[in-house]
């Protein structure tokens, strides 16, 4: 009987294991621009989409393009929001507000196929009192690309295509949400929804599915514990 409890148990592990090993499997990514805004030294990820935000003059906004593999850690723009280096040779006028930004189209690896990230660039926008940090964008990076969904696809012509696609087996390094404009009410949209919203572990589906294994090999080794006795 011990051998037959051993057998029930390696059965139950190698169930456990194949779980698993799927809920890696189908793990994917989408890749879009995701939206910030300059606090302090750092970033904060906006929580509204860049149409509503309509930021005070000497703000810093940034935006980021790459690959996520959900919709909880993004990844920021590299380079600090500093307003006084980036607006330093645009004077202040009347009637008029500064906005710096910084545009960070990524790395080669959250590039789409055939296509070259071009380099992280910041940029002064003057514009009216009461703009939108996407009139901001239009202002300095222009041609911008929106998809049906007011999800933002590009930015300067980049990509030249796709918008929050999903990426298929391993995901980029660092991870990002997807900005919705002009009209939807948070920057966090279609793509990230799409994504889940799960983190790094196990979903809850996997989790299930290992806790149902676990409980037929629990049985399964009862029955035997009977059959012996």
């Amino acid at each position: 009987m011990r051998g037959c409890r051993t057998a029930v148990l390696l059965v139950v592990l190698g169930a456990v294991l194949a779980v698993l090993g799927t809920g890696t499997a189908q793990a994917a990514g989408y890749r879009y621009w995701s939206f910030w805004e300059g606090s302090g030294s750092g970033w904060a990820y906006a929580t509204q989409g860049p149409s509503l935000v309509r930021p005070d003059d000497g703000s810093v906004q940034g935006f980021r393009f790459a690959v996520s593999a959900d919709s909880q850690d993004a990844a920021k723009p590299r380079r600090s929001p500093d307003f006084g280096a980036i607006c330093a040779g645009t004077p202040a006028r009347d009637n008029a507000k500064r906005i710096a930004l910084v545009i960070d189209s990524g790395t080669a690896a959250d590039a789409p196929q055939g296509e070259t990230p071009p380099a992280l660039r910041t940029a002064c926008a003057r514009v009216p009192k009461d703009a939108s940090s996407a009139e901001a964008l239009a202002s300095v990076a222009k041609p911008l690309r929106y998809g049906s969904d007011a999800l933002l696809c590009a930015i300067s012509g980049y990509p030249v295509a796709g918008c929050g696609e999903q990426v298929s087996g391993t995901t980029g390094t660092e991870s990002g949400r997807a900005t919705a404009d002009p009209s939807a009410p948070a920057s966090a949209s279609s793509a990230a929804a799409r994504s889940g919203g799960s983190g790094g572990g196990p979903s809850a589906g996997v989790l299930f599915g290992v806790g149902a294994v676990l409980l037929l090999g629990i049985a399964a080794v009862a029955q035997a514990r009977r059959r012996r006795g």
